[in-house]
């Protein structure tokens, strides 16, 4: 999930939702008539030039990340998150992965267990799968 924090508030704010179809857009290889429903949310099958591939579902306030590949689609999805100024947090654990700039942004109480990293795809791929997971 990715959602973006400013000041430290509890709630995630608006996403860019151009900047979203503009990172994912020339990734997207699903079929382009489903990309925006009709309440305005978007959909991304998106596939890297690995073969790696994601689902993508987006709202206002969050992307929910769906069965991402091992390999370079982490790229995609980290790239995605720092353009956006945005975290990602594993609802498997409730772990957030961000860059320093946006640490400071988090909620008070998500931050003594944020994972800080340089966000790159190979960063956040072991931050989300790597051996200090359970």
């Amino acid at each position: 999930m990715i959602y973006k924090f400013v000041g430290g508030g509890e709630v995630p704010v608006p996403l860019d939702m151009a900047l979203v179809r503009s990172v994912l857009e020339p990734h997207d290889v699903g079929d382009p008539q489903f990309t925006e429903g009709e309440n305005g949310a978007l959909a991304f099958w998106i596939r890297a030039s690995d073969g790696s591939e994601a689902e993508i579902f987006a709202d206002e306030h969050c992307l929910a990340v769906q069965r991402p590949h091992a390999g370079a689609v982490f790229g995609i999805i980290a790239e995605l998150a720092s353009r956006l100024g945005a975290v990602v947090l594993d609802p498997s654990t409730a772990e957030v992965v961000c860059r320093a700039e946006e640490y400071a942004h988090l909620p008070a109480g998500m931050r003594d267990d944020a994972i800080v990293i340089e966000m790159t795809g190979d960063a956040l791929e072991a931050a989300l799968t790597g051996p200090h997971r359970p």
